[in-house]
């Protein structure tokens, strides 16, 4: 489960604890910015007032000096020492940079004189660097601590709901067994939503398995039930047939009625083997797609009357299969019988190849629509059609429970091409 719900809490997690670390490292410069700032300030402010009120007592008092800081005094028409240049471009009071020295100056102008304070700030900014490192340092530590605490106690709770996901992800579809989730199977950490969960996921396989079961009972007795009328059908028509005094259109329609018959036991039988699913495993046979397709294309011929349509088959090398011949039968005929009804004139090829059967015509096409929703239940064209009613539902369900995939690529006005693939 590569982008299961632990792996989203994990990341989210890491980017929390990447988006806070960051936060925390700007926070902590910007407010060391700030203290060094203000403490440069207050230092030479204090530094200066200091001054004058030695200098009010002691006019000969001298002004601070020390390894990080020299100090001049203008005083007019008592003392003008001879400024540097870089202090004779100052103006205003406050805390500016030298420009070419890369030091900080204080200006205090006053009534009696103006003081000039030169100073190097990298003790300073030692101290505010050093205090920034080691808050961040203490601040990252604790962050990764606490996120990864909420971490661990997340991934905790949520571990078994990403169990009980995965345990569902495995359920087979028509059989789901719920005793894997059942309350005792659950892991030791399943809190009361858990369980919830498990009881309601428990009662939903229940339910599924019991339509299921009554969905195969249903189509199997139908099925069952189906098969008497059509045996009495098939028997009479076999003896109205042996009449010789039967006209021709009369034997024309036994002819047909006993062809509808063996097609609906065809497909009574198909509704049969997807009833069972894979219970019981279907009457197999090996077979030549070949003659099962021939049959077919003969069948379909009267269907097109009088219309100008041609039927060609031809054989590229049609596989002998092991299956029941009559899955086949259903399959290759209802897509056939759709080519059939769908084409008013031009084509309807079929080609056997040692892995497929392509029917392609040359009939009205379906739009994107149409063909995006031609595999769906008792769906039909416009409400059109005059099939069995089993549509092409029927026939990917059974290609899908032998390995005969099926697809259709088809386009207005271009026709239809329809190929089932023997994948097994």
């Amino acid at each position: 489960m590569p982008q299961g719900l632990p792996r989203k809490i994990k990341l989210a997690f890491i980017t929390q604890a990447l988006i806070g670390s960051i936060v925390i490292t700007v926070g902590i410069v910007l407010t060391g910015a700030i203290v060094r700032q203000q403490v440069v300030e207050k230092r030479v402010e204090r530094e200066a007032g200091a001054f004058w009120e030695a200098y009010e007592r002691d006019p000969s008092h001298r002004p601070p000096v020390s390894s990080t800081m020299s100090s001049y005094v203008v005083i007019p028409g008592v003392s003008e020492p001879q400024l540097p240049v870089e202090l004779q471009n100052l103006r205003g009071n406050g805390v500016q940079r030298l420009p070419d020295s890369g030091k900080l100056a204080f200006v205090d102008r006053r009534p009696q004189g103006t003081l000039y304070i030169v100073f190097s700030a990298w003790l300073a900014d030692q101290s505010v660097l050093l205090t920034g490192l080691v808050s961040a340092l203490l601040s990252l530590i604790t962050s990764g601590v606490l996120i990864w605490l909420t971490y661990r106690t997340s991934k905790r709770l949520v571990t078994p709901v990403s169990w009980l996901a995965n345990q569902v992800a495995h359920w087979d579809p028509r059989d789901p067994n719920a005793s894997a989730i059942a309350p005792a199977n659950l892991p030791p950490d399943a809190g009361d939503e858990v369980h919830k969960l498990s009881r309601a996921l428990t009662g939903l396989s229940q339910r599924v398995g019991d339509f299921i079961q009554r969905e195969r009972n249903f189509t199997r007795d139908a099925s069952h039930e189906l098969r008497t009328p059509l045996t009495v059908i098939r028997v009479a028509t076999d003896l109205m047939l042996s009449d010789p005094d039967n006209s021709v259109r009369t034997q024309r329609s036994l002819t047909r009625i006993q062809q509808a018959g063996r097609d609906m036991e065809a497909v009574i039988e198909a509704f049969l083997i997807l009833a069972r699913e894979a219970d019981v495993a279907p009457q197999s046979e090996e077979f030549e797609v070949r003659e099962i397709v021939a049959a077919e294309v003969e069948r379909v011929r009267p269907l097109l009357g009088d219309r100008p349509v041609t039927v060609t088959l031809h054989d590229e090398g049609a596989p002998r299969l092991f299956a029941p011949p009559h899955v086949l039968r259903v399959m290759v005929g209802n897509l056939l019988g759709n080519a059939a009804r769908f084409t008013e004139s031009g084509e309807i090829e079929v080609r056997l190849m040692p892995d497929r059967v392509v029917i392609r015509d040359s009939g009205i096409g379906m739009s994107p629509e149409t063909l995006s929703k031609a595999f769906d239940p008792f769906f039909r064209a416009n409400g059109e059609g005059d099939g069995k009613g089993m549509g092409l539902s029927i026939v990917r369900r059974l290609g899908e429970r032998f390995g005969w995939p099926v697809s259709l690529a088809s386009a207005p006005g271009q026709g239809t091409t329809a190929v089932i693939r023997f994948t097994r």
